[in-house]
């Protein structure tokens, strides 16, 4: 049951919450705003352009990034500013449990937790969709790191789309769906055992399979090796024209089931290099987790009421979040450059956190 001091807390909680988060996203699109003026000059789009294109996408993207962020220095704010008019000290003088003073904390951190979830899951994504095709429209072409050749071939793939069986193709073009230099083979006991070459490969989208022009089929087995010519052949694979394309922003654009649906399928073709998507996956349920676990932090540390008061409270709030950030970093580039476990990456912060909570919940006087 909520009572009366459940509700002030709560509301101060939100409302300073929501301060936070309007505060920070006029300083963010002001300082973005500067740094990509240029960049709005070569797009040549309006103000209204600006916003659709680009603000729609930019903001609740800097939002799902800085949310724990905002929920920490909401909660120190707030309590101890509590803490220096001495309004936590009448609350446990008045016979409320410590424990008790902290359950509409807890409330109101797994509800903006919960709000995240959601967030991370749905509507981040679709909101990337908007801020990711605009980098990858206006910046990212005159970026190096992102335009690179694959040797000296512009759209080259070469996939594995189940566990026996290789693809190849040479500059697909993703308007008419065609490429050229196609190539399959099928692998048994280290023995290629089928071959199949085209000149020339384009996606019907009447039947919904590849159809191939002046394509050669080579079976080899223990008999020999038979040919059969095809002036055109139509196959099916389980490869279709939106998987070739090099998307960087692919772990942002998807929802989360459709993320794992993606890793899934890239997983039975036996791809390599997966730990960034899996990690964008734990992650986006530990990072609410963290919402609850850092509200708990601020709560515990900003009540006790210091003689350095809530500039005191804000210098060790910052210093646990940084310390909080740093973990998370290093643990994101242990698994995506190393061989350090995606899931043990996303939730190791909090593993960490939750023992750095405890032990200050045991020290603040009750």
């Amino acid at each position: 049951m909520m009572l009366k001091l459940d509700w002030y807390i709560l509301k101060k909680f939100l409302v300073t919450f929501l301060f936070c988060l309007l505060l920070f996203t006029v300083v963010a699109v002001a300082v973005d705003s500067s740094e990509k003026s240029e960049d709005f000059i070569k797009a040549k789009l309006d103000t209204i352009g600006i916003i659709k294109n680009y603000y729609l996408g930019f903001v609740p993207w800097i939002w799902s990034l800085l949310f724990p962020l905002f929920v920490f220095i909401a909660v120190i704010f707030f309590t101890s500013k509590m803490a220096t008019r001495s309004e936590v000290i009448a609350i446990l003088a008045s016979g409320t449990s410590y424990n008790r003073f902290l359950r509409p904390y807890f409330a109101g951190g797994l509800m903006l937790a919960l709000v995240l979830w959601v967030a991370n899951r749905y509507w981040i994504p679709r909101a990337n969709h908007i801020y990711s095709s605009f980098r990858a429209n206006y910046i990212d072409k005159n970026d190096p790191t992102k335009n690179q050749f694959s040797g000296n071939c512009y759209n080259c793939f070469y996939l594995r789309i189940d566990t026996n069986t290789f693809v190849g193709l040479r500059d697909f073009d993703t308007s008419s769906k065609t490429a050229r230099a196609f190539f399959m083979e099928k692998i048994r006991d280290n023995k290629v055992i089928y071959n199949l070459r085209a000149e020339t490969m384009k996606w019907d989208t009447a039947i919904k399979k590849w159809q191939l022009l002046n394509a050669v089929e080579r079976n080899v087995d223990s008999m020999g090796e038979k040919i059969i010519h095809h002036s055109l052949l139509a196959i099916s694979i389980t490869l279709k024209p939106e998987e070739l394309r090099k998307d960087y922003y692919i772990k942002d654009k998807l929802t989360t089931p459709e993320l794992s649906a993606f890793i899934k399928r890239e997983e039975a073709r036996g791809t390599e290099g997966l730990s960034t998507l899996k990690v964008e996956q734990y992650r986006r349920t530990a990072t609410p987790a963290a919402v609850l676990l850092l509200t708990m932090i601020g709560a515990v540390v900003a009540s006790r009421k210091t003689r350095g008061g809530s500039g005191m409270h804000l210098a060790l709030g910052i210093v646990i979040a940084a310390f909080f950030i740093l973990s998370d970093r290093f643990s994101t580039v242990f698994a995506t450059k190393g061989n350090f476990p995606p899931l043990i990456a996303a939730w190791l912060p909090n593993i960490v956190f939750t023992g750095v909570a405890y032990w200050l919940y045991r020290l603040t006087p009750k």
